[in-house]
């Protein structure tokens, strides 16, 4: 062996542009929300309800809802937007099955979960984002019409910021909830029909049964948990924002992992 061998550095190895990385797929699954149309139609129709409705009532207001906490009130269209946040989250995992799309992202990642954790991660941020951003744009121009009212408020006083956010984490996690049916169910209309089903009916209809142990299990019922946390004052029958969060934050967790676990396990 000469010297030369002996002193001749290493070559630095060859990065691989196929290897599957964290960054890789969360950059994909980006990729894919923001080229499909419907996702711009979806967010711009979230966007714009919520801030239509809040002039609206803005607008008109006249001081017979004056019992009614202000974030709340200005803030009715976000029931209407959850909706199409929820439809999209369906979007992002069963509509993948519903075009053919699974079978090229599973066999890009072949251990599956990242694909699922990073559409998960991905449409969170988004949601949150919107959300947050048309629920503030929303709050200050119906202050244009509420001030001089008794809902006349701005951003700095008390428990105002923190509605806002509890507002904006509620509809978040509701649609993540949303997205985990979609991944379990594989299919847009049963996921869509779940949501509608389980979430947001089933919980009203078993609160009229008369026992004092289903009021307080509905409580905790995502639905029900997130009402707790767009207001300033507190929800009378309701739970603590704090505990409305948790509850919401255990509801997508548990769906997620079961849709991960099934996401492993099960064919495409």
């Amino acid at each position: 062996m000469t010297t030369d061998t002996l002193t001749r550095p290493t070559p630095a190895p060859t990065r691989n542009p196929y290897r599957v990385t964290t960054s890789r797929v969360l950059r994909s699954e980006w990729h894919k929300l923001w080229t499909l149309r419907t996702t711009w139609i979806t967010l711009i129709t979230a966007a714009a309800l919520v801030l239509a409705v809040g002039i609206t009532m803005g607008s008109t207001y006249d001081g017979d809802d004056s019992e009614i906490d202000t974030v709340v009130f200005v803030l009715f269209g976000t029931q209407l937007s959850q909706i199409c946040l929820a439809v999209l989250g369906i979007l992002v995992t069963a509509g993948e099955y519903a075009n053919g799309m699974i079978r090229a992202s599973l066999t890009a990642v072949p251990r599956r979960g990242p694909v699922l954790w990073s559409k998960a991660a991905v449409f969170t941020t988004v949601a949150f984002t919107l959300s947050l951003v048309t629920n503030v744009v929303t709050f200050l121009v119906a202050q244009l019409w509420l001030a001089g009212t008794d809902k006349e408020l701005s951003l700095t006083d008390s428990g105002v910021l923190g509605a806002l956010a509890g507002s904006t984490a509620a509809i978040t996690l509701l649609s993540l909830i949303a997205l985990g049916l979609g991944a379990l169910l594989r299919s847009v209309p049963g996921g869509i029909g779940a949501f509608v089903g389980a979430v947001l009916v089933l919980p009203e209809v078993i609160g009229t049964l008369p026992l004092d142990a289903v009021d307080t299990a509905v409580k905790y019922f995502p639905a029900q948990a997130s009402e707790s946390l767009g207001s300033i004052t507190p929800v009378e029958d309701g739970v603590s924002a704090g505990t409305g969060l948790l509850a919401l934050t255990l509801w997508a967790a548990a769906l997620l992992v079961a849709a991960s676990a099934l996401l492993k396990r099960r064919d495409v």
